[in-house]
C-alpha cells in the first residue's frame, strides 16, 4: 500500500511537472524566440513566410464586393444580412513548441474569418455537453427545443386582424424529417435539415446542381449525405441558443476566451434579423461563418490562442477548458466524409489536406482562405489569413521543411 501511494506521488509530480514545462502565453503577450534557438531552420522559415506574404488573396478585399463577385452573390438570396469589413493583408503567425518564432502581415488586425467561426460554434455544442445541456450528441434534438419566439419590432406596425392566421411563433424541428435530426448530424454536416432560417431557404446555400433540382430532390437521411450548408450551420447555433439560454458570444467568452487570455476585441455577431426573446431578453443568434456577413471577428493572435487551446487537446495552463473526450470526438471521421470532423475540424487522415504534413495533423479553415493548421506530432500551429486555398498546403510543408535537422 505504501509503494502504492509513493509511485501516485511520483505521477503526480510527474504529471505537474509535465504541465509546468508547456509554455502557456499571458493575455496580452506571447513570447518569441528565434527559430534558431528551437533547432529550426531560419533560412526555410524566412521563405516560407515570404512565400505566404507574395501569395496573397486576389479577392477584393473589400468583402462586399468580393461577396457578389463569388459564387456567394449569385446563390438565391444570397444578400449579405449581417455585418462585413475590408480585409487586412496577408497575415499569419508560425507558433513552435508554445513559441512564437515567425509572423507577418498585421496579426493584430481584427478581420472576419468565415468558417473559422463553425469551430467556435461545435465548441459551445461541448461546453452544453459538458455542463449537462445536453446529455448525449447522439439524442435527436427536437426534445430539447422550445418554440422559437422571433424579434420582430415591424409587427408592432402592422394590423393585426390582418396577420390573424400567422403564427407568432416557430419551430425548428417540427417536419417529420428533422425530427429524426441529432446533435452529432447537426456538427458534421449530415443532417439535411429543411426549411428556412433568417430569410435563407436551405436549398439557396451552393445549389451546384441547380435550384431546380436541389429543391425537388427527396431529403437524405440524417447521417447519410454530407453537405456544408450555413443555413444548417444556424440551425445549430438557434438550437445551442435555446438551451444555454443567453448569446452564445457570453457562453464562449466566460468558458474559453477569457480563461485563454484572448484579447478584448473579439465579436461574434449574427444577422440584422437573427433576434429573438427567451426569458424575456432580446438575444442574437449567431452566425456560424460569414457566407452572408457576420460571424467571428478576431485577431490572428486571438486565432492563435484558439487553435493552441485544441493543440493542448482542450487544456490550458492546467485547465480542462474542454473535455478532451469532446476534443477527440472533433477529430473522428464523419462516415460521409471522413475528411471532417465535428464542424469545422478538417483532418488530413487521407493526406489530402496537406499531404507533406502527418495524418493526426487538422485544421479550422474558413474562406479567404483562413486558416489554423494544427499539428500534435510536431507541436506546431500556423495561423495564415488571406492566403489562397491551394497554396495553404505549400505553405505548411516548406514550414514543415524548416524542421528538418
Amino acid at each position: 500500500m505504501t509503494k502504492f501511494y509513493i509511485t501516485a506521488l511520483i505521477l503526480c509530480l510527474f504529471s505537474e511537472l509535465s504541465i509546468a514545462q508547456v509554455y502557456f502565453p499571458n493575455k496580452g503577450t506571447w513570447e518569441q524566440k528565434s527559430p534558431s534557438e528551437l533547432g529550426m531552420n531560419s533560412d526555410k522559415i524566412a521563405q516560407a513566410i515570404q512565400f505566404a506574404k507574395t501569395h496573397e488573396s486576389d479577392a477584393n478585399p473589400n468583402l462586399k464586393i468580393a461577396h457578389y463577385e463569388s459564387g456567394f452573390g449569385r446563390e438565391p438570396f444570397g444578400y449579405p444580412v449581417g455585418p462585413m469589413k475590408t480585409r487586412g493583408p496577408a497575415t499569419g503567425l508560425i507558433i513552435y513548441k508554445g513559441y512564437v518564432v515567425g509572423q507577418w502581415g498585421e496579426p493584430n488586425r481584427v478581420d472576419l474569418t468565415f468558417s473559422v467561426a463553425k469551430s467556435f460554434l461545435s465548441t459551445t455544442a461541448g461546453l452544453a455537453v459538458q455542463e449537462g445541456l445536453i446529455a448525449d450528441e447522439n439524442d435527436l434534438v427536437y426534445p430539447y427545443m422550445a418554440p422559437i419566439y422571433p424579434y420582430e419590432p415591424a409587427k408592432l406596425m402592422v394590423n393585426k386582424s390582418d396577420h390573424f392566421f400567422e403564427e407568432d411563433v416557430f419551430e425548428l424541428f417540427d417536419t417529420e424529417h428533422n425530427r429524426t435530426i441529432t446533435w452529432d448530424h447537426l456538427l458534421r454536416q449530415t443532417s439535411d435539415w429543411e426549411g428556412s432560417l433568417w430569410g435563407k431557404p436551405d436549398w439557396a446555400d451552393r445549389p451546384s446542381e441547380g435550384v431546380a433540382k436541389k429543391r425537388a430532390r427527396p431529403q437524405n437521411a440524417p447521417g447519410s449525405v454530407y453537405e456544408y450548408n450555413d443555413t444548417r450551420v444556424n440551425v445549430l447555433a438557434l438550437a445551442l441558443l435555446n438551451i444555454w439560454r443567453k448569446p452564445l458570444p457570453t457562453v464562449l467568452k466566460e468558458k474559453i476566451m477569457d480563461p485563454i487570455g484572448a484579447s478584448d476585441t473579439w465579436r461574434w455577431t449574427g444577422y440584422e434579423n437573427s433576434f429573438v426573446i427567451i426569458d424575456g431578453q432580446i438575444i442574437q443568434s449567431v452566425s456560424g461563418g460569414s457566407h452572408w456577413g457576420g460571424g467571428m471577428m478576431l485577431s490572428a493572435w486571438d486565432q492563435a490562442r484558439f487553435g493552441y487551446l485544441t493543440l493542448r487537446n482542450g487544456s490550458w495552463n492546467g485547465k480542462q477548458l474542454i473535455a478532451p473526450e469532446w476534443i477527440k470526438k472533433s477529430k473522428t471521421p464523419t462516415p460521409a466524409n471522413p475528411s471532417y470532423g465535428f464542424m469545422n475540424y478538417f483532418l488530413n487522415e487521407d493526406l489530402k489536406q496537406v499531404p507533406a504534413a502527418p495524418k493526426s495533423a487538422f485544421l479550422h479553415i474558413g474562406a479567404g482562405t483562413n486558416m489554423i493548421y494544427v499539428d500534435p506530432e510536431n507541436d506546431l500551429l500556423i495561423v495564415a489569413r488571406w492566403i489562397p486555398n491551394e497554396d495553404k498546403a505549400e505553405l505548411v510543408k516548406m514550414v514543415l521543411e524548416s524542421l528538418d535537422k
